[in-house]
């Protein structure tokens, strides 16, 4: 099988967007904060499950490229445009909220609206996964990851929330 010049640009763009849709959130988040995500993250009152610093970048870049990988499977899918692009709009909207949580949370402080942010993202992506599998569910199945880590940052931003009040 041969793939196209085409294609593989399709798949870096696919990836990319994800990838920088993060990098401009966070440096948005330091800006409008004037502090490194690190320096903030380490004055927060945290409970114990509570996760390193160093491990967001890690699991935040690998979760970006799956959701670029599942993008470009939806989108090279045969299956029926409308079904495409009903899909594609739910991956957008979840890709808008979660741009908009490091700016809620770390940005502007905002942790409880953050936290309902977050709620609303998880549901979403729920929905965009279901869609995802109708289309072609390798694209779902690699959203799980995803899927999972927000049900925590759910739980982390909780509990943050309430310890910080």
């Amino acid at each position: 099988m041969i793939i196209s010049v085409k294609e593989i640009k399709k798949f870096i763009i696919c990836v990319a967007i994800p990838l920088l849709t993060g990098l401009l959130s966070s440096t948005i988040a330091v800006l409008l904060s004037q502090t490194t995500f690190e320096e903030q993250y380490s004055q927060l009152i945290k409970p114990g499950f509570a996760p390193p610093t160093a491990a967001y970048p890690i699991v935040w870049s690998i979760l970006y490229v799956l959701m670029g990988i599942s993008a470009y499977i939806i989108t090279s899918s045969k299956k029926s445009t409308m079904k495409v692009n009903d899909a594609m709009f739910l991956y957008y909207v979840q890709l808008v909220l979660n741009f908009l949580w490091s700016i809620l949370f770390f940005g502007l402080n905002l942790r409880f609206v953050a936290l309902i942010e977050s709620i609303l993202l998880t549901f979403i992506l729920a929905i965009m996964i279901y869609r995802f599998y109708k289309i072609d569910q390798r694209a779902s199945i690699i959203n799980i990851p995803y899927l999972l880590w927000m049900v925590f940052v759910n739980f982390l931003s909780y509990f943050i929330w309430i310890l910080n009040k």
